[in-house]
C-alpha cells in the first residue's frame, strides 16, 4: 500500500499532544466545513442534535413502514434512500450495492394456543419459541404425536424417518420429540406427510445433558417444509401427548423469502485509493422493531461524520459503509468483502465498526483488538486501534472496558480476511454488573440495552451522554486514520 507524506504524521502527533478533548462548539463552529479540519476540531463540529435528527428520521421511516427497517422490506429501502439523499446533498457519489439473500425474521409476537379441550394461551419466550427459519403460518388443527419415546435417558428418533409418519392424518399438527436428527429433517418429514404445522418438544435429560426447557433453535436456512414450527419444553410436550382431543393453534409471525437488499458505500472525493479506511455500521433493524439504537446509533453517527468531513481532503480515502442484512447473519458486509479481489482487500488499511453506541444502560466498550482481555487478538494493528480509543476516553477522564471479539457484528468479514479492525460498542442483552454500575452509572442487574431486538428500541431508547461521546470518538478515529494509518499498518 502507498503511504502518505510525513507532514501529516507531524500534524497527527501534534493533535494527540494537544489532548483528545473536543473544542467548544462555539469555537468549532467557525472552523466547520473547512478542508483543514483536524481530528480534534472535527469532534467539535460533530453535532449530537444532527445525529439524533438522523435517528428521528429512521424512527419516522419505521413508523411509516410497519414498525421496522428490516433488510429487504420497505422500511429498510426508505432508510437507504434517506442515507443516499443525505450523502448526495453533501457532495458524495454513493454506490448502492445490491444483493439477494434469504430473509428470515420474527415480525412481531407469535402465538401458541390450545383451543381444545381446555382453551390455554402460552407465553412466547417462556412456554414456547418459534423455531428460527420457520416458515410463516397461522394454523389450527388436531395434534398427532409421532413415534415418541418418553422418559429420561431416552434416545428419541421421533420424526427422523418418513416411516414414523405412517398413518399420520393429513391436515393435523405433528407433535415431535427432539433427538437423533436435525429439527429441519423432522419438520420436513412432517410436511411431506401432510402436517400443517409442527410442535417440537425437548428430549428430556439424556447422557448427562439437560434437555428439559424451552430454547431458541433453528431449522436451518435449507428448510423446505413450508409450515410453521415451534419449540416447547419436555414437560409441555409430555402433557400435550397425554391430552385427549387436543387441538392447537400455531401462529408463526415471520417472514421467510428471498429478498433483494443493499449496502450503501461512499468514498471521500480525495485520498489514496491504495490506503483505504473503511468506516461502517449496519443500517438494518430486526423485524420486531425500528432499531434506533441497534443500529440507528452507529448509522446516524457515521452519517454525521461523513457530512462534516465532506470538504476535507484526506491523505487516505475514507469509505463510509452502511451494511444491509446484518441482523440476518452479517450478510451485507460478508457480501462486500467476499466480492473484493485480493488487491482490493490489500488496499484496505483498516476497518472501524460502530454498532450500538448509544445504549441507555451503557458501558464504554472497546473491541479487544490486542486480545489482552479475552485471548483472541484481531489482525495485526487491531491493538493500536483499541489503544487509540482507550487514550481518547482516558484523556477525558473516562473509564472504558474491552469487549470480546465474538464475531457478532460486521467486523467479522474484515477479521477473517486479515484486515485490522476496531470500534465501539455500549452493550446489548448482557447484564450490567454492580461493579460496572459503580463506574459507569446506570442500573446493575439490567440489560445494557433493555430494548435489544424489541419493539421498544425507539428514539427514546438512548443515552445522549454516551452517544455524544461516541459520535465524537467516531469523528476523531475516522479523521486520524484518514490522515495517517502508520500506527496500525506500519511506516
Amino acid at each position: 500500500m502507498r503511504r502518505r507524506a510525513s507532514v501529516f504524521i507531524a500534524v497527527a502527533c501534534a493533535t494527540i499532544a494537544l489532548g483528545l478533548t473536543s473544542v467548544p462548539a462555539s469555537a468549532a463552529g467557525t472552523q466547520c466545513g473547512r478542508p483543514d479540519l483536524t481530528p480534534r476540531t472535527l469532534m467539535g463540529c460533530v453535532n449530537l442534535a444532527e445525529v439524533r435528527a438522523h435517528q428521528r428520521a429512521f424512527q419516522e421511516i419505521a413508523d411509516a413502514n410497519g414498525g421496522n427497517r428490516f433488510s429487504g422490506l420497505p422500511g429498510y429501502d426508505a432508510s437507504v434512500d434517506y442515507v443516499v439523499g443525505r450523502l448526495e446533498a453533501a457532495g458524495y457519489d454513493p454506490v448502492i450495492q445490491a444483493f439477494d439473500y434469504l430473509a428470515w425474521a420474527a415480525l412481531g409476537p407469535s402465538a401458541l394456543e390450545q383451543t381444545a379441550p381446555t382453551p390455554t394461551t402460552y407465553v412466547e419466550g417462556e412456554d414456547f419459541e418459534v423455531l428460527q427459519q420457520s416458515d410463516p403460518g397461522d394454523v389450527t388443527a388436531s395434534v398427532t404425536a409421532v413415534d415418541l419415546q418418553l422418559g429420561l435417558g431416552n434416545t428419541s428418533s421421533s420424526g427422523c424417518e418418513g416411516s414414523d409418519f405412517t398413518g399420520f392424518p393429513a391436515g393435523n399438527i405433528a407433535l415431535i420429540q427432539r433427538g437423533s436428527c436435525t429439527f429441519e429433517q423432522k419438520v420436513e418429514n412432517a410436511s411431506a406427510a401432510g402436517a400443517v404445522g409442527a410442535v417440537i418438544f425437548n428430549q428430556g435429560n439424556t447422557a448427562g445433558e439437560d434437555r428439559q426447557g424451552v430454547g431458541v433453535f433453528t431449522l436451518g436456512a435449507t428448510n423446505t417444509s413450508g409450515i410453521p414450527a415451534v419449540f416447547v419444553s419436555y414437560t409441555q410436550g409430555v402433557e400435550f401427548s397425554q391430552t385427549a382431543g387436543l387441538r392447537v393453534r400455531i401462529f408463526a409471525n415471520t417472514i421467510r423469502e428471498i429478498k433483494e437488499t443493499y449496502n450503501v458505500l461512499a468514498d471521500t472525493n480525495s485520498g489514496d485509493d491504495g490506503n483505504v479506511v473503511v468506516v461502517g455500521a449496519h443500517l438494518d433493524s430486526v423485524g420486531r422493531g425500528p432499531g434506533i439504537n441497534d443500529n440507528g446509533s452507529g448509522s446516524a453517527a457515521i452519517l454525521e461524520v461523513a457530512e462534516q468531513i465532506r470538504n476535507v481532503e484526506p491523505t487516505n480515502t475514507v469509505r463510509f459503509a452502511w451494511w444491509g442484512a446484518e441482523e440476518s447473519g452479517l450478510v451485507g458486509s460478508n457480501f462486500y468483502v467476499g466480492g473484493l479481489t485480493a488487491a482490493e482487500k490489500a488496499d484496505i488499511a483498516l476497518y472501524l465498526n460502530f454498532d450500538m453506541i448509544g445504549s441507555p444502560n451503557y458501558v464504554r466498550f472497546i473491541y479487544d483488538g490486542d486480545g489482552s482481555a479475552f485471548g483472541l487478538a484481531g489482525p495485526a494493528g487491531s491493538g493500536a486501534i483499541e489503544e487509540l480509543f482507550e487514550d481518547l476516553y482516558a484523556a477525558k477522564g473516562l473509564a472504558s472496558a474491552p469487549t470480546e471479539i465474538s464475531f457478532r457484528s460486521d467486523y467479522a468479514a474484515f477479521f477473517n480476511n486479515g484486515i485490522p479492525f476496531g470500534g465501539l460498542f455500549t452493550g446489548a442483552e448482557g447484564i450490567k454488573t454492580a461493579a460496572q454500575a459503580a463506574v459507569y452509572g446506570g442500573t446493575a442487574g439490567e440489560q445494557y440495552d433493555p430494548c435489544y431486538h424489541e419493539a421498544c428500541d425507539t428514539f427514546r431508547n438512548n443515552s445522549n451522554e454516551v452517544l455524544h461521546l461516541n459520535s465524537d470518538a467516531v469523528a476523531f478515529a475516522t479523521l486520524t486514520y484518514a490522515i495517517d494509518t502508520s500506527t496500525v499498518t506500519g511506516p
